[in-house]
This record gives structure tokens, C-alpha cells and sequence, in this order.
């Protein structure tokens, strides 16, 4: 069964980059639609970006295009989300999650994923 871990939340300043990382075990992530959340206290968790199987489709929030890049490494079985331009709202903790029913696209709702990471908290302040 697919498992994913989430890494590289921290403490940044407003304005400030991170990269998160999403490393899955025990099957190939490229079999998978791939979407990274977010849930802030108190708010519903958001689809942040979303990367499709091959890689060739990539959709962002409003809220982060342009600031926010979906990359994945097969051969890593990682995918990573470059943060920059970090804002205060933007404090949450981030989930990646894979879906096997996409065969082309990727889709950011939340109820169409099937496996989800325990999520790494980064926090946006000064």
C-alpha cells in the first residue's frame, strides 16, 4: 500500500521560501494524480497545486500561482513543492496526497484523494 511522508515545514519570514518534500513507499508514485493541501486552524483544507501521473499537468490556486512550483523526481518516487513568496495566511499544515483513479489531469478536491502523508506544518511570521 502506498504510504507518504511529508518533510520541510519550518518557521519562515513573510516573504521568505521553503521546498516541501512528499516521498512515498511500498508503490510507484508515477501511477498516482498527486495534490498538495493545506488546512489552517479553524478553515477547510484546500487544494494548494496538483501534478498529474506523467508529470504534464500541472493546476495551482489562485492564492499561489506564480509564487508556489509542483515538481516530481520518479525516480526518487518524491514529489516536492517549491513555497516562495511566503505570506502570513499562508501558515497551515501542508499534505500531499495521491490519487489512482486520474489517468490524464489532476484534480486540487480534497474527496477525490485516495492516500494521504500525516502533513508538515510551516508557519508564516516575523
Amino acid at each position: 500500500q502506498l504510504r507518504l511522508v511529508e518533510t520541510g515545514g519550518a518557521l519562515v519570514q513573510p516573504g521568505g521560501s521553503l521546498t516541501l518534500s512528499c516521498v512515498a513507499s511500498g508503490e510507484a508514485l508515477a501511477s498516482y494524480a498527486i495534490g498538495w493541501f493545506r488546512q489552517a486552524p479553524g478553515k477547510e483544507r484546500e487544494g494548494v497545486s496538483c501534478i498529474s501521473r506523467d508529470g504534464g499537468v500541472t493546476d495551482y490556486a489562485d492564492s499561489v500561482a506564480g509564487r508556489f512550483t509542483f515538481a516530481k523526481d520518479d525516480f526518487k518516487n518524491t514529489v516536492f513543492l517549491q513555497l516562495n513568496g511566503l505570506k502570513p495566511d499562508g501558515t497551515a499544515i501542508y499534505y500531499c496526497a495521491a490519487d489512482v483513479n486520474f489517468i490524464s489531469g489532476c484534480s486540487r478536491r480534497p474527496d477525490e484523494y485516495d492516500y494521504w502523508g500525516r502533513g508538515t506544518q510551516v508557519t508564516v511570521s516575523s
